[in-house]
C-alpha cells in the first residue's frame, strides 16, 4: 500500500518521487564506481525538492506531450540526426526516439543540479553519464533501428552479413576502424611528396623533401610531428598536404618520421626521445642544410617535445633558431578537456608499475588504446555511428585520408608515456623552471625566438585557452592565431578549398577570452596567414637545393621510408 501511495503522489505531481528514485540510483552508481573510491560524497546527492520537483514536471509534461502525439496520430521528426530518416517518422520507432531523447535530457538535468564543487568528480560524473546515454541510444541496437531493418530486407540479409564480417575485422585488429584499410595505401596515394631518408636511428628517420620550387628560402623548417600518429598527418594527399605547400613556397622542409615503437624500444624514457631523438634530428638538419639557424614547427606532443628539446639546447647555450611554431600544442596544461577524466595519481602510478619501470617492468603503451580512448570522447561522432553504419547497416566507411591516418596509431614506450603523463596532465610542472630533462633545468622561457602559436576552437585534445597559455611561457615574441574545427581538421585546412574562418590580433593581452573579443575574423584557411609569417623569418631566396643528404649523411632510401610503413 506504501508504494501504491507513493505512486499516486508521484503522478498526482505531489512530490517528484521518479526524480528521487534517478538520484538515488545515481548515488548508488557512484557508491560502486572505483573512480569515486575514497571520496566523500554523500553531499554530491542533496538537491533541493522545489530542484526535483520542477523537473520531474518537465518530465511529466513531456510524457504527455509524447501520448498526444501518438494518439492524434501526427508523425514524428527529430533534429537529431541519429533519427533523421524518414523510417523514424513511424509511431513505434519514433515513439522509441523520443522516449530516449527524453530520459536522456532528463538524466543531463539531473546531473547539472549535483553541487558537486570539486572539478575532477564533476567531469568523471558527467562523462560516465554521457557515455551510459550515448551507449543506449535504440539506433544502436539492430531491433530498435528501422534504418538498419530495412537494408537487410533490402539487400536480402547482405547487410547484416557483411555487418559481421566488419566486425570480425576490428574485433581482430582492437579497434573500431572509421576507414578501411585498403582505401589508401601509404607511399601510393598518401605521403608521396619526393622526399629522401638522409638519417635514421632506432627512434626515427629524417626526411628531406626534394623541392618544389625553383628558390627556396635560406632557413630551413625542422618539423617534429606526434609520436603518437604517423608523421603524414602533414603529408596527406597532395592537395591538403601541409608539406607540398610549404615547399611550393618555397621552403626547404625536413621532417622527422618517428618509429612505431616496439618492444625492442619499449625502455626509451623522455629523456632519450629529447637527446636521441628531437636534438639528434636538429643536429642532423643543420649539417645537411649547412644553416645553424632553422625555423621549427611542432604539432600536438611534437610541438611538446620540439620546446622541450629547444628549453635544453637552450640551457645548454644554444639559441641558435630562427623561429617556432606550435599547432594545437600544450605546454600549459591548465585545462587538458574530456582525457583528464582519465588520469590521476592512481592511474599514473598504475602506468609506471606496470610498463613505466619503476616496478622493474617495462613495456608499450598500446596506440590502439590511446585511439579508442579518443574516439569515445566523442561517442556519438567518432564511436557509436561508425557502430550503426559498419555492423548495423553493413554500410564501408565513407573513405577519408584524415581518419585513414587516425587509425594509423603507434606505440609509445612505457617510461617515456609515464614521465610525460606525470609531469604534463598530472602535475603540470613542465613550465615550471626546476625540472630536470637531459641534465639541465627545463626553462621554456628560454626560447629566444619569435613564435607562432594555433589553437583550434573546437579541440576536444587540446583546448584553444590552453594553446593560448603558450603565449605567456616562451621568451620570444608571439603571435596566436585562432582557427575553427576541431584538432585535425581545424589544421589541416588547405586554402583552396576556401573552408572555414580564422582570428587574428596582433596583440596578445593575458586573458583569452578578451584575446577572441577584440580579434578580427577572417574567412577561408589560416596557413597563408602562416606563410607569411613564416617567410618574413626564413631568410634570403636562393637557388634550390639540388642534391639531398651530403657526403656525411647520403641517402637511405626514397621517402617516405620504412618506419612508417611499419
Amino acid at each position: 500500500m506504501d508504494n501504491v501511495h507513493a505512486f499516486s503522489q508521484y503522478w498526482s505531481g505531489q512530490t517528484p518521487f521518479f526524480a528521487s528514485f534517478a538520484l538515488q540510483q545515481l548515488r548508488l552508481w557512484v557508491s560502486h564506481n572505483p573512480w569515486f573510491d575514497g571520496q566523500e560524497h554523500d553531499h554530491w546527492f542533496d538537491v533541493p525538492a522545489e530542484s526535483l520537483q520542477q523537473l520531474q514536471n518537465e518530465y511529466q509534461q513531456g510524457w504527455a506531450s509524447l501520448g498526444q502525439q501518438l494518439l492524434t496520430s501526427q508523425p514524428f521528426t527529430f533534429d537529431d540526426r541519429r533519427f533523421a530518416s524518414d523510417n523514424w517518422s513511424e509511431p513505434l520507432f519514433g515513439s522509441l526516439a523520443t522516449f530516449y531523447l527524453l530520459n536522456s535530457s532528463f538524466m543531463l538535468k539531473l546531473l547539472s543540479l549535483l553541487p558537486i564543487e570539486e572539478e575532477k568528480p564533476r567531469q568523471r560524473l558527467h562523462y560516465l553519464v554521457e557515455q551510459a546515454v550515448a551507449a543506449s541510444a535504440p539506433s544502436n541496437f539492430l531491433v530498435s533501428n528501422p534504418d538498419a531493418l530495412h537494408r537487410i530486407i533490402e539487400t536480402q540479409g547482405a547487410s547484416l552479413f557483411t555487418g559481421l564480417l566488419q566486425l570480425r575485422s576490428d574485433l581482430q585488429e582492437g579497434k573500431l576502424r572509421q576507414c578501411d584499410q585498403g582505401e589508401f595505401q601509404v607511399g601510393d596515394n598518401l605521403a608521396i611528396t619526393p622526399g629522401d631518408v638522409v638519417f635514421e636511428n632506432d627512434l626515427f628517420q629524417l626526411i628531406q623533401y626534394r623541392p618544389l620550387s625553383e628558390t627556396q628560402y635560406q632557413k630551413p623548417l625542422f618539423i617534429v610531428p606526434p609520436a603518437i600518429n604517423k608523421y603524414y598527418i602533414l603529408d596527406l594527399r597532395p592537395e591538403n598536404s601541409l608539406v607540398r605547400h610549404l615547399l611550393k613556397q618555397g621552403h626547404q622542409v625536413f621532417l622527422m618520421s618517428w618509429r612505431n615503437f616496439g618492444q625492442e624500444q619499449a625502455s626509451l624514457t623522455w629523456d632519450e626521445l629529447i637527446q636521441e631523438g628531437v636534438i639528434n634530428a636538429l643536429r642532423v638538419t643543420r649539417a645537411i642544410s649547412g644553416e645553424r639557424r632553422l625555423g621549427c614547427l611542432g604539432f600536438c606532443i611534437g610541438g611538446t617535445l620540439l620546446s622541450t628539446a629547444l628549453a635544453v639546447l637552450a640551457a645548454r647555450g644554444d639559441k641558435d633558431i630562427a623561429s617556432l611554431s606550435l599547432f594545437a600544442t600544450f605546454l600549459d596544461y591548465l585545462d587538458t578537456g574530456q582525457v583528464s577524466v582519465f588520469v590521476d595519481e592512481q592511474m599514473v602510478a598504475y602506468r609506471e608499475r606496470t610498463i613505466g619501470g619503476q616496478g622493474g617492468a617495462v613495456g608499450l603503451f598500446r596506440g590502439e588504446d590511446m585511439g579508442n580512448t579518443f574516439s569515445l570522447l566523442r561517442p556519438n561522432d567518432l564511436w557509436w555511428n561508425y557502430h550503426v553504419d559498419k555492423y548495423l547497416k553493413g554500410q564501408k566507411p565513407v573513405p577519408l585520408d584524415l581518419l585513414f591516418w587516425n587509425n594509423d596509431a603507434t606505440n609509445l614506450p612505457g617510461p617515456m608515456y609515464c614521465w610525460y603523463l606525470r609531469h604534463t596532465y598530472l602535475q603540470n610542472d613542465l613550465k615550471s623552471g626546476d625540472l630536470d630533462c637531459c641534465g639541465v633545468k627545463l626553462d621554456l622561457r628560454a626560447i629566444d625566438a619569435p613564435a607562432y602559436i594555433l589553437g583550434t576552437h573546437d579541440d576536444h585534445i587540446v583546448p584553444w585557452r590552453s594553446a593560448y597559455a603558450s603565449t605567456t611561457l616562451l621568451g620570444g615574441s608571439c603571435r596566436f592565431v585562432l582557427g575553427t574545427s576541431g584538432h585535425i581538421a581545424g589544421v589541416i585546412n588547405p586554402p583552396a578549398k576556401q573552408k572555414r574562418h580564422y582570428w587574428t590580433l596582433d596583440q596578445v593581452p593575458k586573458d583569452p577570452d578578451a584575446w577572441l573579443a577584440a580579434a578580427e575574423q577572417h574567412p577561408g584557411s589560416w596557413w597563408n596567414d602562416w606563410f607569411a609569417w613564416l617567410a618574413n623569418h626564413a631568410g634570403e631566396r636562393r637557388p634550390a637545393v639540388e642534391h639531398p643528404g651530403s657526403a656525411e649523411y647520403p641517402v637511405v632510401e626514397p621517402a617516405p621510408g620504412r618506419y612508417v610503413k611499419q
